[in-house]
């Protein structure tokens, strides 16, 4: 299958995906030979003529697809441009990692989530035996991500709630380190902390609006089990269909039931384990970004089975 992928900063991590199964790659559409052209959701409404226009050249013979990783709002999109992707279904295929409001932008919709890339994002030199040791690791919580509220002024409420959390944790003599990767932390340091965390948490996502949660999992749900290390994340609707809950997946729905969870894993790191692991084998079975690539690439060859039938 031969793609376009028209992103203004490229999606390595499904580039590399689509090349491993087998899909030839172009980054530039000047009318040559393609099964779809795919874009960035908000790249692609930002420029809306110029996208539009792309829409009118291929006449429905290929798919116009976008990629949204900042559904349902869309930040950053002005309003009325919008309106006119959704007045004018400017997609064939709108592929999302959340489905709330999903029906407003393509005439045909895939969930396709985020993923762990597990080329950076693995056990690496451990086995899932060695992280059940309890002396090994090096913090008792850890949130490892943007806490830099100035700079991004999104992240805020995330901030506002581990400051809070961290407070009671600390009355209880419970240690939450805060590290904060907008200061640089490559990727080999995060998959440490990871693995050096009896707890990995995640609260908030920037496609949050507010109060309002967006339903998708935010990359580090499946980074972080990727590593082998154990996530206790806040509610996100679509975790149940990406994880058997309780059993893959442990979750919390404010500052209480998180500060309860916390004592009840750390007190019992033998459930948390089990959980860890289970996690860790449905994400490289079912979410790394191999699975997303290769269910954007059936997706667009049943559209086309479809519209050629």
């Amino acid at each position: 299958m031969r793609l376009v992928m028209l992103f203004r900063r490229p999606f390595i991590e499904l580039e590399e995906a689509l090349c491993a199964a087998g899909c030839q790659i172009d980054h530039e559409w000047r009318g040559q030979n393609a099964d779809a052209l795919v874009f960035e959701f908000c790249d692609a409404v930002r420029k809306f003529p110029k996208t539009w226009v792309e829409r009118l050249s291929v006449r429905g013979s290929i798919p116009l697809v976008a990629i949204a990783r900042d559904a349902p709002w869309h930040k950053g999109v002005r309003k009325h441009k919008l309106w006119f992707a959704e007045k004018l279904k400017l997609f064939d295929i709108y592929a999302t990692h959340s489905l709330q409001q999903a029906e407003r932008f393509g005439r045909r919709t895939l969930y396709l989530p985020n993923a762990a890339h597990i080329s950076r994002y693995n056990l690496g030199r451990f086995c899932l035996a060695d992280l059940r040791v309890r002396t090994q690791y090096e913090y008792q919580i850890s949130f490892v991500g943007n806490i830099d509220a100035e700079h991004y002024p999104e992240h805020r409420e995330r901030l506002n709630f581990l400051l809070a959390l961290r407070e009671r944790l600390a009355r209880e003599n419970i240690r939450l380190a805060l590290i904060d990767t907008a200061r640089g932390l490559d990727e080999a340091e995060q998959v440490r902390v990871i693995q050096s965390s009896q707890i990995n948490l995640n609260y908030g996502a920037a496609c949050d609006q507010g109060g309002e949660k967006s339903w998708g999992l935010p990359e580090r749900c499946y980074g972080i089990p990727a590593c082998g290390g154990f996530l206790l994340c806040d509610r996100r609707q679509h975790a149940a269909q990406d994880f058997e809950p309780e059993t893959e997946w442990v979750d919390y729905t404010d500052l209480d039931s998180c500060v309860a969870r916390i004592r009840h894993f750390l007190a019992n790191p033998g459930d948390a384990r089990d959980i860890a692991e289970a996690a860790y084998k449905k994400v490289v079975l079912s979410h790394t970004y191999r699975n997303r690539a290769e269910s954007l690439i059936s997706f667009i060859a049943q559209w086309k089975k479809d519209e050629y039938a």
